[in-house]
């Protein structure tokens, strides 16, 4: 079964089968008149009932003249006919159900039903108390069962958002990740092929350990990439670090690292290990640095790691795709990333997080 729809509630029009039932006989006065009412209610009964599934109808003016129009025929043909004529007073408290949403619910089911008990008592006396009861009961579970089945199509439109979100957010992380990697890896590859051809008219050997080098980053590099296509990919700090050694070196730059404090969580040093080589890549690619500084200072409460290189600097520039998503990576896990000229000359790489993060996926979210 699908969702309500106006269809659903057309049926009810066999409520009114008695009062056509006695026109047809001849047992109503005025039969014409009679014939006319019940012409004008069904139309306007269908009109609203249909108008009830389209929000943007539903809320126009038209429509809640309609069910005014709906309310003032019931109460006319109830007071001219009595009898079976009182059944179209459920029709009515069903449309206003329909149609009526929300806190002006209960007013307007308030006044239908009591018009629906001074008419039908004026007409029938007491033996009319379950029209006021089906009237009040119609027009209430229809307009939850409307509720309800809104309810539902919301949360699966919000589920189906949810959805693209998330893979809208992977995508990002997985595009980052391959950025960072191969970022990273390609500029190792780069100068250690510049260093193989400035050696190999002198030195044959020291140009092959460069060629051999270089056989080996691409292999590591290959298993990174697999292992981020498959998602269990963890930056490890120690690692980062002496990649980034050996990749300053191979570039003629002097790596000079320093570490103080306490071990770190493996989800602040996996973060702190992207930034390790985000950094490194940037100098080696931009700064035509002689040293690089890598300080990592931790706390019970922080670590703070500082990356500062005496190159040309390119705090004039804007920041790359890569310190962009390193900062919204770090802010989702509670901490910051700075990045401009250093004091005197150079490049600085400020990364700042607690030691136990705030939230987010610490090392997959927002890559």
């Amino acid at each position: 079964m699908g969702p309500p729809n106006a269809f659903a509630l057309l049926p009810w029009l066999l409520l009114g089968m008695g009062a056509v039932s006695n026109v047809i006989k001849g047992e109503t006065p005025n039969p014409w008149i009679g014939g006319l009412g019940l012409l004008v209610f069904n139309s306007l009964y269908i009109t609203l009932v249909f108008r009830a599934f389209d929000p943007k109808a539903r809320a126009a003016a038209g429509t809640r003249w309609c069910l005014v129009a709906l309310c003032a025929l019931t109460c006319v043909l109830a007071l001219a006919y009595g009898g079976n004529w009182l059944l179209f007073f459920p029709l009515c408290g069903l449309a206003t159900g329909a149609v009526v949403r929300g806190r002006r619910l209960a007013p307007a089911m308030f006044v239908v039903t009591a018009l629906a008990g001074v008419i039908s008592g004026r007409q029938e006396g007491w033996d009319t108390l379950g029209i006021v009861y089906g009237t009040f009961l119609s027009g209430m579970v229809t307009a939850t069962i409307l509720a309800l089945s809104e309810t539902v199509k919301q949360l699966r439109d919000t589920r189906q958002e949810l959805a693209r979100a998330a893979v809208d957010q992977e995508r990002l992380r997985f595009s980052r990740d391959l950025h960072d990697l191969l970022g990273h890896t390609l500029s190792v590859i780069v100068v250690k092929s510049e260093a193989a051809r400035r050696i190999a008219p002198r030195d044959m050997g020291a140009a092959l350990d460069q060629v051999r080098d270089i056989e080996s980053v691409g292999r590591q590099a290959l298993t990174e990439i697999r292992e981020a296509v498959t998602g269990y990919r963890e930056a490890s700090l120690a690692a980062e670090l002496d990649r980034a050694r050996g990749a300053l070196t191979a570039a003629g730059i002097e790596p000079v690292v320093r570490q103080s404090g306490p071990p770190l969580p493996p989800q602040t040093a996996a973060l702190l290990g992207w930034v390790v080589r985000e950094a490194a890549t940037n100098a080696i690619r931009h700064s035509g640095a002689a040293t690089c500084e890598i300080e990592l200072r931790s706390s019970a409460e922080r670590a703070v790691l500082v990356i500062t290189d005496d190159g040309s600097g390119v705090g004039s520039t804007p920041p790359g795709s890569g310190l962009t998503g390193l900062g919204e990576r770090l802010a989702l896990a509670g901490g910051t990333l700075g990045s401009g000229p250093a004091p005197g000359r150079g490049f600085r790489v400020t990364a700042e997080l607690p030691l136990e993060p705030t939230g987010g996926d610490e090392d997959g979210v927002g890559r």
